[in-house]
Formats: structure tokens, C-alpha cells, sequence
């Protein structure tokens, strides 16, 4: 009897190949969050791939995957590029997260028990303790620092008690992350950790108006740092 030969399947990539793409990825990540390349810049493969001593395949799919973080473009006959600092998806993520996280901050300051304070607490000592920029980590703020604040913003929602609505708030803070660094450069005399104290203060407060009103300010200076008018708050935010 003849016998099928077994269905041929595709090898998976050699583990060096994943491991350079891995390395170069994590490089170029960092290069843009750290503004080596700025607001704009074209991100060029041939160029990449020369000063990472790499194929251009491994660089094709280490941006690939940039772009997947939001973090450049993939244009039409143009390559790659770090997005630009008026590119409207800034401010529709901010949109975003104006009308949905002070909603979910409501439902955690309603529900949130004591071990949701004292986490909230820790999460803004950690915060306030951080330094906010490195020398060697170039002009924008830190990774530690960017990692606290991350933590704060989302243990602050967490007693919400609803993992879909954390779900969609960590899809947005990683889509926001680079546009949050530019609008942090772009107005360096802003008092963030006031408005984070307030939002810690109102929370344990349980003032569920005052926090829900100070986060919707929070986010409307980050976004409005972007814009022409940087000053400029809407009228209608609460």
C-alpha cells in the first residue's frame, strides 16, 4: 500500500534571526521613545540595517512590529516613519481616553477596598519617588519613571473591578505612551506630580467627582501640549 507522504510544513525562523530581530526591535523602540528620532523622521531599513549589522529582513520585521506598537508608519511608497507630532490619532487617543477613564476612575473610587488604597498609595510613593529623567537615557523621561506612572495611572483604575475596561485602558496608555514623552517636552514647566498627588488625594477620598474632573484635566494638558495652542483646555471637559 502506498503511503501518503506527511504534509510539508514551514520551518519556523532559526533562533539567530529571532534573536536579531528581537535585539534590533528592542533598539529601535527604545531610539524613539529616547527622541533619537524625531517627530517625522523617515526610518529607512538600508540605513538601520547598516548600523545594526544586520539583513534588511531582520529589519523589515523589527519595524513591522514598531508600527504595530504605534510607535512609526508604514507609508505608501515611502518607507517608514516615526509619526508626526500633529498626526490626529494623538488627539482621538485622547478623546478616547477622556471619555472612558474617568468614567472607569468613578467605578474604582465607588468599589475599590482597602487593599486597593493601600496599592494606590504605594503605586504614588513609588511614583513621586522616581526621578523623572535619566542623562544616559536622552531627553525624554525615563524608563523607570515612565514604568511608575504607568503603574500609578492603572492602579488607580484597577479597583474598578472590571478586566475588559483594564484591557482597553492598557491598549490606550501603550498607544499614547510616545505622544504623553513629546507633550511632557513640550511643556517642561508643568506641575505633573501636583496632579498626580490630587488624583491620589481625591481617590482615597473616595471624592469620586474631584477625581473623575482631575483626570479629565490631566489628560486634556497632555494632548493639548500637542496642538498649536498648547495652553488651550476645552471648555466642556469635567
Amino acid at each position: 500500500m502506498t503511503q501518503t507522504p506527511p504534509q510539508q510544513q514551514h520551518p519556523p525562523a532559526p533562533p539567530g534571526k529571532q534573536m536579531l530581530s528581537e535585539q534590533v526591535y528592542a533598539h529601535l523602540r527604545d531610539a524613539i521613545m529616547r527622541g533619537d528620532h524625531a517627530p517625522g523622521d523617515a526610518l529607512k531599513p538600508q540605513d538601520l540595517a547598516r548600523e545594526q549589522g544586520v539583513s534588511l529582513a531582520v529589519v523589515r520585521e523589527a519595524l513591522v512590529r514598531v508600527v504595530g506598537d504605534g510607535l512609526a508608519d508604514r507609508l505608501p511608497n515611502r518607507g517608514f516613519a516615526v509619526p508626526a507630532i500633529t498626526d490626529r490619532r494623538w488627539q482621538e487617543i485622547a478623546e478616547a481616553r477622556r471619555t472612558i477613564e474617568p468614567v472607569v476612575l468613578r467605578m474604582s473610587v465607588e468599589r475599590g477596598d482597602l487593599d486597593w488604597e493601600a496599592r494606590v498609595r504605594a503605586a504614588h510613593h513609588r511614583l513621586a519617588r522616581t526621578p523623572a529623567y535619566a542623562p544616559e537615557e536622552g531627553e525624554y523621561y525615563s524608563g523607570a519613571w515612565s514604568e511608575a506612572h504607568r503603574a500609578f495611572h492603572r492602579t488607580l483604575l484597577e479597583g474598578c473591578g472590571n478586566p475588559v475596561l483594564l484591557e482597553t485602558f492598557d491598549r490606550m496608555w501603550t498607544a499614547s505612551e510616545l505622544a504623553r514623552r513629546w507633550s511632557a517636552h513640550r511643556t517642561p514647566g508643568r506641575d505633573g506630580a501636583d496632579e498626580h498627588r490630587r488624583l491620589e488625594e481625591a481617590a482615597l477620598a473616595r471624592d469620586a467627582d474631584t477625581a473623575a474632573q482631575v483626570l479629565a484635566q490631566h489628560l486634556t494638558q497632555t494632548a493639548a501640549a500637542l496642538t498649536d495652542c498648547p495652553h488651550h483646555e476645552p471648555a466642556n471637559e469635567t
